[in-house]
């Protein structure tokens, strides 16, 4: 059983920095893939980032070259540097813990609240 717990969220204007953080609790954080999902007013939660220990990540295209995912897994926790940021980068940001035997993502944190100011 993992829970996480999101942080960091919160107004800012448009072309500025934001730092999420997830702390895990739980066993085995290292062998997950820790990702970030967002979702906005009326839309779907869309994939943002996603990182694995052995250094591999994934952006989606919306936020590759501002956004940037890392972990400590000594801290149990992964951030999302979040650079030159967007009005429409706007949402309600998860923290989650994807399988690496089911590729499924099991557990989800509660959220955190970005929301950027034109």
């Amino acid at each position: 059983q993992v829970q996480l717990v999101e942080s960091g969220g919160g107004l800012v204007q448009a072309g500025g920095s934001l730092r999420l953080s997830c702390a895990a609790s739980g066993d085995s954080f290292s062998r997950y893939g820790m990702a970030w999902f967002r979702q906005a007013p009326r839309k779907e939660r869309e994939f943002v980032a996603l990182s694995w220990s052995s250094g591999t990540t994934v952006y989606a295209d919306s936020v590759k070259g501002r956004f940037t995912i890392s972990r400590d897994n000594t801290k149990k926790t992964v951030y999302l540097q979040m650079n030159s940021l967007k009005p429409e980068d706007t949402a309600v940001y998860y923290c989650t813990a994807r399988s690496p035997f089911r590729g499924s993502y099991d557990y989800w944190g509660q959220g955190t609240q970005v929301t950027v100011s034109s």
